[in-house]
């Protein structure tokens, strides 16, 4: 870039090129229109110290004394600062242009044809005289104007006479009628947020001197850059502007897919953020009180782990309430602290209470999710098995193999920085623990640069596992009793502290009460915290006489709290609030408690269930209306040592009314759409539940309610009355409610756990005796959510629709939910096990289905295959008309005459009479009068040939790949041609010109105008296309998103879409190698040979 700037002698000058960004000065610039060449000051002029006489002189003079006003000493004038006879510098100004006027202070824009006699007042009511010159001012209709009002961020108006007429802003209204530019984007919103049709329209109706310019001056409009090449014309300049914008808009569309990929695979990936379950935890015990922590960080264990370069593996070990996982929540927030800069913290905390955070599985997602998180190129290894499988690749039974390989991936990856790893309470893993244990073991080695930390009680078990660890550190809190004892004090001190300010105790009660609970804690935080809650609910007159009851040691208290449990007026509803919140698979709500035990349905609202659990001792506590044990020691106490108290039928008699509660609330609630979606199509996570939530007391059982069938392990069911009730209760709930289920499901996006319940309850009827039809009926429903997993998981309402439909009428589900079946949508030939003779002539071509194609008048329709044959079908009974043999190679293409007489087909080889092409020809097609004919090649071109002598006629050249499919217009005036570059052109027949590219996002194998030359049939729908003539300008309804008309195919073939929404969800293997759409019906071809149709009649 060249600058001016005033000499002290009086001359303007330039400097030199300023090749460095950064040694480029604060500058002014000028937008303006120019005179005839032989008025304006070139660069040359100035070299030779000339041009003081042109015209153009006198603006350059008039920029430079504004600049100096605005205290700018450098300006720029693009007549005068460009070396034209440098074509490379020439090349690169064009090029580098907006960018000059973005960065430029100011943009001054001379206004040649405004004049104003005198400054006008900004601001005021009326119309300023030069209005109506402002509005007709040439300004506004050149092309290179365009990018210089919209790239800088000030822009000022000046008339004629140099007088300020305002900036950008204060006319804003003016500049806004006259370019149609919103206002937004004058106020400097990116340009990218408006559409491409949008930023063409800016552009129309303004003209450059030189043709190409027409599009070279929109180029940084879009942000792509196209080097000029003059004397390519404005069809070639605009062909390469469109072709630089459609590849930005793919690497956009990759990049975006790609960004949500990511995003949905960590979202996938991670059953809990561990990162939410740190504060829930530290929230639920009270806060993290520093103090009670910080003793570890001087530890010689921990300092040995912590800067030994040989010791990977710390082991703080101890037993129940002594503080471990807010210890270990201490050392996380330490470790962020001081190495968060150079080092990624990655933890995970385990809860046997709740299922999503108790497996081993768990543990490794949850891992690999932040170490990913921290790290994002480590996402790559995630997504090269995400990408292939989804989300199964964390669920299915493979499950366990998959995430061990990807997180040493993770580990071996030479990119991977120092990273601490902390697994807390190792003894809550209740599902595949020794194969964590022994992951843990071998990995803790496996790198120097990841150091682990892992708590768990002092099992045996564990110990024995982690023996086999290298390199190895022990921290038994046990062994460190003084530190422990010192950590208890402060836990004390401070829970005293707050009951003095909430109860208001005197000095005597104070010291009675730090005094009792130092004496008996035993260096157990648990046993101080659950006191410390019970003396909360203790009258302040009440204390002194009541510490004395509160025993030592974490059972003699657990045993105090049943007692008075048994004493209360609600001791029978609270011992079964216990029992259920005990063998639950996951932490119930308080909407979800009150529905699973009948005691409760009594109670008035949730307030009434508070109480409750309040009374329940201090067993449990709740948190944002959930339910959870105080600690992990309270669940194992009242499962092991107070069983015959809440369990004195067993654990399988409360699992049975689980069961069988969870059933009836299911029942009463399950319906179909129950969130009023209404639309077949909307995707899951576009789903947010109303409020209130109509499901929210079903969350619960309708995850888990075969879960507790299964457990309840018929034993529960005395009598042979109470087995055929609950064989009963399970077939009238399938037979009446099953795709209600499978929608909730969905809606809980946890229909993979339903594939897994259904395995279970499977297994479960087939051990039943007397129960062949009970097991038939769970087989087929099994079956149905196996198969239709992908659409029901993904859109909801599909259950309805593609799940139904593509079942073979013979399915017990179908048949018991026919009434849900959607009206208007049909699909040929049945998908049963009785086939018709119809159906097993479509299947008679023995290899992939290339192309098929109706006759003009649909009775017809022809295929084609790679078996080298084409096959005619009456398109109403299905029946196989013919069967045309002669090819001698794959057939790739077919077509019928508009009457319907003729049927063409294109295959590997030229045909004879019609030589040309220099590569195989994909595609033919006659025009409306059968006096021309059509071809497109593999060679990139589109031929027109003389249908009676085979001459050739035009060569149509533009496509940047594989031409696939051709069509004429009935008047054979256009004709249309798809590509594999994903666009549709549309071509005029006699001249050869390019009329209109479309972009589709696909390649097309099949296209036909309508009668009216409006739309285009393709395989895929109708397409509004509108006429284009050729101009110096781009159609700009090509660059938009195609509307599509009627019944449709979505892009990727996985919908079938009925005025351009999604209707119908296609299971994989219907999906189709090539398609035709007639009126509301379309008809694919697939892989397999099959042919099929769907019509859609709303």
């Amino acid at each position: 870039m060249r600058l001016l700037y005033y000499r002290e002698d009086g001359v303007f000058s330039v400097t030199d090129d300023l090749v460095d960004a950064d040694a480029i000065p604060p500058y002014a610039i000028l937008s303006h229109t120019w005179g005839a060449d032989e008025e304006e000051v070139t660069f040359d002029d100035l070299a030779r110290n000339m041009g003081k006489g042109k015209p153009g002189y006198r603006k350059i003079q008039l920029c430079r004394e504004q600049a100096q006003r605005d205290g700018l000493q450098y300006f720029w004038v693009d007549t005068c600062c460009i070396n034209k006879a440098n074509k490379a510098e020439h090349s690169l100004a064009i090029r580098s242009m907006f960018h000059w006027y973005r960065n430029a202070a100011r943009c001054y824009v001379y206004l040649s044809d405004v004049s104003a006699s005198s400054l006008p007042v900004e601001g005021a009511a009326s119309p300023p005289p030069w209005g109506s010159e402002f509005r007709q001012s040439k300004w506004f209709t050149r092309g290179w104007t365009l990018q210089e009002l919209l790239a800088p961020g000030v822009v000022e108006f000046y008339s004629h006479e140099w007088h300020r007429l305002g900036d950008k802003m204060s006319l804003k209204t003016i500049i806004h009628e006259v370019t149609t530019i919103p206002y937004a984007v004058l106020d400097g919103a990116p340009l990218s947020q408006s559409s491409v049709q949008e930023r063409f329209r800016w552009g129309q109706n303004r003209h450059t001197k030189l043709k190409e310019d027409a599009a070279y001056c929109l180029s940084s409009i879009f942000g792509v850059d196209v080097a000029p090449i003059y004397g390519e014309g404005t069809e070639g300049a605009f062909r390469r502007l469109t072709d630089e914008i459609r590849k930005l808009e793919e690497n956009v569309r990759r990049l975006e897919e790609n960004v949500r990929k990511q995003e949905q695979c960590l979202r996938d990936l991670r059953p809990t953020d561990p990162r939410d379950d740190k504060k829930r935890i530290e929230d639920t015990k009270g806060g993290l009180l520093e103090g009670s922590y910080r003793w570890v960080l001087d530890n010689s264990s921990f300092q040995q782990w912590h800067n030994g370069p040989q010791s990977q593996l710390l082991w703080i070990k101890g037993d129940p309430g002594k503080g471990k996982t807010m210890l270990l929540c201490g050392i996380i927030d330490e470790l962020q602290k001081t190495v968060a800069s150079t080092a990624s913290v990655s933890y995970f905390f385990c809860q046997a209470t709740d299922s999503r955070i108790n497996s081993a599985m768990a543990v490794l997602r949850g891992l690999v999710h932040l170490l990913v998180s921290q790290q994002p190129a480590l996402t790559a290894h995630v997504r090269k098995r995400y990408d292939k499988a989804g989300k199964s690749v964390f669920e299915d039974a493979n499950a366990w193999f998959a995430l061990t390989e990807i997180f040493v991936d993770v580990l071996q990856d030479p990119s991977l920085g120092t990273s601490y790893i902390l697994i807390d309470a190792l003894d809550e893993c209740m599902t595949d623990l020794p194969k964590l244990l022994h992951f843990v073991a071998k990995q803790s080695s496996a790198s120097s640069r990841v150091k682990w930390i892992v708590s768990s009680r002092n099992w045996p078990s564990i110990e024995e596992q982690l023996e086999q660890a290298e390199h190895k550190v022990r921290l038994s809190l046990e062994l460190t009793a003084e530190s422990v004892s010192a950590a208890v004090s402060v836990f004390i001190q401070h829970k005293v502290s707050q009951l003095v300010r909430l109860k208001k105790y005197d000095k005597l009660t104070h010291n009675a009460v730090l005094q009792h609970l130092t004496s008996n804690a035993n260096d157990t935080f648990l046993w101080v915290a659950l006191v410390c809650q019970d003396l909360e609910k203790t009258a302040k007159r009440n204390v002194l006489k009541k510490l004395n009851s509160f025993p030592p040691g974490l059972d003699a208290l657990y045993e105090r709290m049943m007692q008075q449990i048994g004493a209360s007026d609600d001791a029978e509803l609270c011992k079964q609030v216990l029992a259920s919140v005990a063998l639950a698979y996951r932490p119930l709500t308080l909407a979800e408690l009150m529905t699973l035990r009948e005691l409760l349905e009594d109670v008035a609202d949730e307030a009434e269930v508070q109480e409750i659990i309040s009374s329940c001792g201090s067993f449990l506590t709740l948190r944002e209306d959930t339910v959870y044990f105080v600690h992990q020691s309270a669940q194992d106490y009242l499962l092991v040592k107070a069983s015959g108290e809440i369990f004195p039928d067993g654990f399988e008699a409360v699992h049975g009314v689980m069961f069988s509660r969870s059933l009836v609330i299911l029942t009463k609630t399950l319906q179909r759409d129950m969130y009023s979606l209404e639309a077949p199509g909307v995707f899951i996570n576009d789903i947010k539940p109303p409020t209130p939530d109509p499901l929210a007391s079903s969350r619960y059982p309708c995850i888990y309610w075969i879960d507790h069938l299964c457990d309840s392990k018929l034993k529960s069911w005395a009598t042979d009355l109470d087995y055929l009730q609950v064989t009963g209760i399970v077939s009238e709930f399938v037979r009446k409610k099953y795709l209600y289920w499978l929608e909730g499901l969905s809606l809980y996006k946890s229909l993979g756990r339903g594939v897994v319940s259904m395995a279970k309850l499977l297994s479960l009827v087939q051990d039943m005796r007397d129960q062949d039809q009970l097991t038939r009926l769970v087989q087929d429903a099994r079956r149905f959510v196996m198969y239709h997993k992908g659409a029901i998981e993904s859109y909801p309402l599909q259950t309805y629709a593609s799940a139904l439909l593509f079942s073979p009428p013979g399915s017990l589900i179908r048949r018991l939910f026919q009434h849900e079946e959607p009206k208007g949508i049909s699909i040929w030939p049945a998908t049963s096990d009785g086939w018709s003779a119809c159906l097993q002539t479509l299947e008679g071509h023995s290899s992939t289905v290339t192309s098929v194609a109706f006759s003009h008048d649909s009775a017809q329709l022809a295929s084609a295959s790679l078996d080298k044959t084409v096959k005619i079908w009456d398109a109403s009974s299905g029946a196989c008309l013919q069967t045309l043999e002669g090819h001698g190679n794959r057939v790739t293409s077919v077509a019928f005459s508009h009457d319907s007489a003729q049927l063409a087909s294109a295959s590997g080889a030229c045909l004879q009479t019609l030589e040309g092409h220099s590569n195989w020809v994909t595609s033919i097609a006659f025009s409306h009068d059968s006096a021309q004919l059509a071809s497109a090649s593999l060679d990139k071109t589109v031929k027109i040939w003389d249908a009676s002598s085979g001459a050739c006629l035009q060569t149509l050249e533009g496509h940047s790949s594989t031409v696939t499919s051709v069509a004429f217009s009935h008047d054979s005036a256009q004709l249309a041609s798809a590509s594999y570059d994903k666009t549709v052109k549309i071509w005029d027949a006699s001249s050869g010109a390019c009329l209109q590219t479309l972009y589709i996002g696909r390649a097309l194998d099949d296209l036909s105008f309508d009668p009216t030359g409006s739309r285009l049939y393709t395989d895929i729908g109708t397409i509004v296309i509108h006429s284009s003539e050729v101009s110096g300008t781009i159609d700009t309804e090509e660059l938009g998103r195609p509307l599509y008309q009627g019944t449709s195919l979505s892009a990727d073939d996985i919908w079938i879409k009925h005025a351009d929404n999604n209707m119908l969800w296609v299971p994989s293997e219907y999906r189709p190698s090539c398609s035709s759409v007639s009126g509301l019906t379309v008809a694919m071809g697939v892989g397999s040979g099959r042919v099929w149709s769907c019509r859609i009649d709303p």
